[in-house]
């Protein structure tokens, strides 16, 4: 793995309902998900965009459910050294949801929850190659990656103590949420911070771009999701909504912007 330590370099679905899921995604998207992997055991789909691969959808087990595993999108973020960086987290105040293990020709994995409680992957790639999951401009990847915190400060001073994420300028949200804080990484703005709402849970949000986002309302809707904002015009001249997949797990899409949404 060569993208620098810190960098976002997975996105993973977990879905209790892979066929709908895969149905609602690439007919909202625009993805092709392939079919499970063989040899029996979890049951993993690859999520290919145009030009890739774009990440990963996991079945979700009743004995997932039951230990309290729920449909939602979480990202990976690459790191030098797993265990090393688990436990330099832990002692920041994070907690470990998956404890490090390896998964045979795709790396070594760990799952914590930072100081705030948001999930979040830990990975050293097995492969040299890089990874294009995150793309600022690609069609059908992550483009913007948003963390909905409960302290966006106490967040802010994590992930850039421990993973290289830079605060870069801040557009101001009004006296209740604070500001929305753009973080940099290897020198490009890459996503945001921000104070999540009373209602809105605490997660990286992801946006995925597509061609255009308000005629992909229509099909999530369509198709059984629900809009909760948007589409709407954000800084930068970007679309963007949010909304949830028939499964329940909260995504993000973005279009358009004359200069591609990077922050004024």
């Amino acid at each position: 793995m060569v993208n620098p330590h810190g960098s976002f370099i997975w996105y993973e679905l977990m879905t209790t309902d892979p066929e709908g899921a895969k149905s609602f995604y690439e007919d909202v998207v625009g993805w092709t998900i392939g079919d499970p992997a063989p040899g029996g055991g979890v049951e993993y789909r690859m999520i290919n965009a145009p030009d890739g691969q774009a990440g990963g959808m996991l079945t979700l087990t009743q004995d997932m459910t039951d230990g309290g595993a729920r449909p939602i999108w979480l990202g990976y973020l690459g790191v030098d050294d797993v265990d090393a960086a688990v436990d330099k987290a832990v002692a920041a105040g994070a907690q470990v949801q998956m404890p490090a293990f390896d998964a045979p020709g795709v790396g070594r994995i760990a799952m914590i929850a930072d100081p705030q409680g948001v999930p979040i992957y830990l990975m050293r790639g097995a492969s040299d190659d890089d990874s294009n999951a995150y793309q600022r401009h690609g069609i059908g990847h992550v483009a913007w990656n948003e963390l909905m915190t409960s302290d966006r400060q106490a967040a802010l001073d994590f992930y850039r103590e421990h993973f290289g994420y830079v605060p870069d300028g801040a557009l101001d949200m009004g006296p209740e949420m604070g500001e929305y804080s753009f973080i940099s990484h290897g020198g490009q703005v890459v996503g945001a911070a921000m104070k999540a709402s009373p209602e809105s849970p605490t997660i990286w949000q992801y946006y995925v771009r597509v061609p255009d986002v308000d005629a992909a309302a229509g099909r999530v809707t369509a198709g059984g999701g629900q809009v909760l904002f948007g589409p709407m015009e954000v800084p930068g001249g970007e679309r963007v909504l949010v909304g949830v997949d028939p499964q329940g797990a909260s995504f993000g899409l973005v279009s358009g912007g004359g200069n591609q949404g990077e922050k004024e």
